[in-house]
């Protein structure tokens, strides 16, 4: 047995000693998240960026945009695709290179989110420019930057708090070339709500929201839940080999939509802050 599996194992009985006894390894309730930390535009040359602090891990998203052709099955609509990156100086388990299986998931996760909550209308008048010929796109970058636990959720966190502070160019079309000139005036993205992404883990038979590093590592089952500001679910996801009862998705579903409100509130005030101001959100 290598040595970081008996690492490992140590540290899963650890947790499982503390699960029994009603406690966690950083004395949270079970169903308890950790502190929030957000920053609007921190990167200047990104028309929406936002680094969050959720516990321990720290997660940077930026977007950019630019015109370019719609998809043929959608003329009238603008696009927008999520990109993941997992940094190595985040974590001695992730690598340089291509995204991974573990990246493209979290990405698609993220992304399926903000797509079937539609809080980022797409088919928004401002999002088309010609009707099948030019639309808006958006690209939603995100860097993992310190791996404390629970990227999906801080991911998520922060590419819609990027997403809230996005602005786009007014766009004047030549009417002779028909070629597009981008304005110095801009915008806000057009938006309608927020989404958030909340992950609950199961290690043996304990349920926990919001798992810190070491839980994430003991997990045997994950599931994320996306819930927009109006309450409705919108996507999920479920990781790991391990499964979860009927019983323990309801609760889990239940727990969510009550800690999603708050979540999705905490987008809309932090949306509101100036350059280099810091919102803070305490469970």
């Amino acid at each position: 047995m290598r040595s970081e599996e008996i690492v490992g194992s140590l540290e899963r009985r650890y947790l499982t000693d503390l699960l029994q006894k009603g406690k966690r390894i950083d004395n949270r309730g079970f169903f308890e998240g950790r502190s929030i930390q957000i920053i609007p535009n921190v990167i200047h040359k990104a028309e929406g960026s936002a680094m969050v602090k959720w516990g321990n891990t720290v997660v940077v998203a930026g977007v950019k945009t630019s015109v370019g052709p719609p998809f043929p099955d959608t003329p009238n609509q603008g696009v927008i695709t999520v990109n993941l990156e997992l940094s190595p100086i985040s974590s001695p388990t992730f690598e340089s290179g291509p995204p991974g299986p573990d990246a493209i998931e979290m990405a698609r996760v993220v992304d399926r989110g903000i797509r079937e909550s539609h809080v980022i209308p797409m088919m928004h008048p401002q999002m088309c420019i010609i009707p099948g010929k030019l639309v808006w796109i958006l690209f939603v970058d995100i860097y993992i930057l310190d791996d404390g636990g629970n990227l999906i959720d801080a991911s998520a966190l922060a590419a819609m708090a990027a997403l809230a502070n996005t602005r786009i160019n007014k766009v004047k079309i030549n009417e002779e070339t028909e070629e597009p000139i981008l304005l110095e005036e801009m915008d806000p993205l057009p938006r309608e709500g927020s989404v958030v992404s909340l992950t609950y883990v199961k290690i043996d038979d304990f349920i926990l929201y919001d798992p810190s590093l070491a839980e994430d590592r003991a997990k045997i089952a994950r599931f994320s839940v996306g819930i927009a500001d109006d309450g409705m679910i919108c996507s999920m996801q479920k990781g790991e080999s391990g499964v979860f009862s009927e019983e323990e998705i309801i609760t889990i579903l239940e727990k969510a939509t009550s800690r999603a409100k708050e979540l999705n509130k905490i987008i809309d005030e932090s949306s509101f802050l100036n350059e280099g101001e810091m919102f803070q959100f305490d469970f």
